[in-house]
């Protein structure tokens, strides 16, 4: 284990590329005491564990806690798992796939296709501020209020009380990183009944008066033969808002910082906007937003001669992944017209991120309005990074234009 990785240090959550080059340069798994999670820093590795039907996002669906040999959650933790336990991200077969063809249908090709005039418009509008105010924060002026946005369009929630939304996904979120402290716990188990009620609120509104949007959708779905209970649908809406804009905002912010420090190929994008598909993709791959996501193991499986036995849980290095030389040629080199680029920043399998066509066409669009209407924006403080490991963002950036 290399001495380097740790989650907690402000240094390694600013830079921690040495430390991943290190893992991967020292073996292929590596047990990691402080959280008892099996680091998996390569690729292949990732790639192929990912798609693994061994390991799952929980164990309950096979084992209760006892079986599995891991300690049940206090029970004054229960709303946040009520809530997260529903929803896609953490439910296996039979009810992930219940749920996920559901879900699918309002991210199918041509319904996401559908919602690029109201991505653009959104962009635009909040660029528009933008420049005009002369700068500020990007983070709170741009990248955090369009996916905060377009979900809250796509759900149907008011526009006077989307500023509940992002306080309330960012306490949940809070419980995702590793061996988060009781005050974080007590924070997300709030959050968690609040935005609950407040979605079983909408839940009745919507009941009686459908409209188009998706919450009306999931009720509708309620009706028919493969119907969700109501908190299913309360955990897939807010799993949808917090995977929805959480990552975005951070891939866009993180995205800029890398361009800001790579000054060459930030003037390569600003000569050519006709790079921005391979350049988002190229920024996804470069500083990954969502560094690590954690399997558990359900049965025994072997890494290089290592056996990691049922009961365990692995740390999927996504981050590290995206920088492994045995899959992508100059990886640790920015080249915003790569080509060859299979980023596993959505992961693979069946827990692929549904929403990784709407976010495309959020950091396209926020990128493309940046660079035509602020071609000159440039750096006006030293960021700072939010403690946060796995999930990893700036707590602002601060631009002039």
């Amino acid at each position: 284990m290399h001495v380097s990785f740790d989650p907690w240090s402000p240094a390694f959550v600013a830079d921690p590329y040495p430390a991943y080059a290190a893992l991967r340069a020292t073996g292929r798994a590596h047990y990691f005491e402080p959280t008892r999670q099996w680091l998996v820093p390569h690729y292949s590795d990732v790639s192929g564990l990912l798609r693994d039907r061994r390991l799952g996002r929980t164990y309950l669906h096979r084992f209760s806690h006892d079986e599995f040999g891991v300690t049940a959650p206090p029970a004054a933790h229960e709303p946040f798992h009520t809530l997260n336990g529903h929803g896609i991200l953490d439910l296996e077969a039979p009810d992930h796939t219940r749920i996920r063809r559901l879900v699918a249908k309002a991210f199918t090709p041509r319904r996401v296709e559908a919602l690029v005039p109201t991505v653009e418009r959104l962009a635009a509008g909040l660029v528009d501020d933008f420049v005009v105010a002369g700068g500020g924060d990007l983070l709170s002026a741009v990248a955090e209020p369009l996916p905060v946005a377009v979900i809250a369009e796509m759900l149907g929630v008011p526009e006077a009380d989307r500023a509940l939304l992002r306080p309330w996904s960012a306490a949940i979120c809070g419980m995702f990183e590793l061996n988060p402290p009781e005050e974080t716990a007590r924070a997300a188990v709030q959050a968690s009944v609040e935005f609950s009620a407040y979605l079983r609120q909408l839940i009745a509104a919507r009941r009686a008066d459908p409209g188009a949007d998706l919450i009306s959708g999931l009720i509708a779905a309620h009706d028919e033969e493969d119907r969700l209970t109501e908190q299913e649908i309360i955990s897939t809406c807010v799993l949808l808002l917090n995977a929805g804009h959480e990552a975005t905002v951070n891939a866009t912010v993180n995205s800029w910082w890398m361009l800001f420090r790579h000054p060459e190929q930030l003037a390569s994008l600003r000569g050519d906007h006709g790079l921005l598909p391979t350049a988002v993709e190229e920024l996804l791959r470069y500083d990954t937003p969502v560094p690590m996501f954690a399997r558990w193991v359900l049965d025994d499986i072997e890494i290089d001669g290592t056996v990691i036995p049922r009961g365990s849980q692995v740390a999927l290095l996504f981050a590290s992944a995206n920088r492994d030389p045995e899959r992508f040629a100059d990886a640790e080199t920015l080249d915003l017209s790569r080509r060859d680029n299979p980023h596993i920043s959505f992961g693979a399998g069946i827990h692929y991120c549904l929403g990784a066509p709407l976010a495309r066409i959020e950091l396209a669009a926020s990128f493309g309005e940046l660079l035509r209407k602020a071609p000159g924006m440039r750096l006006a403080a030293e960021p700072e990074w939010n403690p946060g490991y796995v999930i990893r963002g700036l707590r602002e950036l601060r631009v002039e234009i």
